[in-house]
């Protein structure tokens, strides 16, 4: 008797009521599981994933999803270092020069005990030298 009259129940299995004494939902005001408008999505967590599939696009040769990425784990995850050095590897394959030079630059500001860190430095000093080639055959 209780299957029966739960079987016949509209709410139970989604079915569409057509009654008048239906209750209808109130919309969600709920702001608890949003973030503030200026407030970061702290995800670690994805932040790890998208670091992970955005070197997996790098190797494969997406350059553009890599950046994307590589984008969302330093959103996801703010002040951690790791996703600025593979958004600069991958901003410099696509010869984004300026942006590799930022992101390089803020891998290091970041994380300044850095093991690649002379590593790093060098492809900022090559960078530097390529931007300034490319003003000065741009101002000639």
């Amino acid at each position: 008797m209780l299957a029966a009259s739960l079987a016949s129940s509209p709410w139970l299995f989604g079915q569409d009521s057509s009654s008048k004494d239906a209750p209808k939902a109130k919309p969600n005001t709920d702001t608890a599981t949003k973030n503030a408008e200026d407030q970061p999505l702290w995800d670690p967590l994805r932040a790890e994933k998208d670091l992970e599939v955005g070197q997996y696009y790098l190797h494969k040769g997406d350059v553009d999803a890599a950046i994307d990425r590589f984008q969302d784990a330093a959103l996801a995850k703010p002040g951690y270092a790791i996703p600025f050095r593979f958004l600069g590897e991958a901003q410099e394959k696509k010869g984004l020069k300026r942006d590799a030079l930022q992101s390089y630059t803020r891998y290091l500001d970041l994380y300044p005990h850095a093991e690649d860190k002379d590593k790093i430095e060098k492809r900022i000093e090559k960078l530097r030298s390529e931007i300034a080639k490319s003003k000065k055959k741009s101002a000639s």
